[in-house]
């Protein structure tokens, strides 16, 4: 998928909003788009699992797991599951980690960083519900766009 946040920016002002600069990205893609399918969780991954194992279809994971940095919530055989199922990427607004093989994974991965911890599996949290980090709300059916210089979500396909 070719493409720049910086001219959808452009071309697209008032239409796009910009999630506030605060990932890394881990993720062998590493500009990538897709409707949003959203999990709000903490510090359990159980069901950021169970979300990978399902059809992805192209679209891009947000994960608000609060911000924590006490453990990660995705790593390696996590993101071998969204490659598996055609997800796009994962936006996870917590950690990661094993962030050496998720780098040659051909999938989108951005985190504010790593953590050696696993999460707790409880199974835990919501999904496909509004949720908001980094300025933005991110809304289940909206399209996400992310590379070098960002990302940003538009209500409907940019391309």
């Amino acid at each position: 998928m070719e493409f720049q946040t910086t001219d959808l920016c452009d071309a697209n002002e008032g239409r796009v909003r910009a999630v506030t600069p605060m990932f890394r990205s881990f993720g062998g893609r590493t500009r990538f788009a897709g409707p949003i399918r959203t999990l709000k969780v903490f510090e359990d991954n159980a069901l950021v699992r169970s979300t990978l194992e399902t059809a992805g279809n192209g679209a891009v994971l947000v994960v608000d797991a609060g911000g924590s940095m006490r453990c990660a919530m995705v790593g390696d055989q996590l993101a071998l599951l969204g490659v598996r199922n055609n997800w796009a990427g994962v936006i996870m607004y917590g950690c990661i980690r094993d962030s050496g093989p998720i780098a040659g994974m051909d999938i989108g991965v951005f985190a504010l960083g790593t953590h050696p911890m696993k999460s707790i599996k409880k199974g835990a949290g919501d999904a496909d519900i509004p949720v908001t980090f980094g300025g933005v709300t991110f809304v289940p059916g909206q399209w996400l766009y992310a590379d070098e210089d960002g990302v940003i979500v538009s209500e409907a396909p940019l391309l």
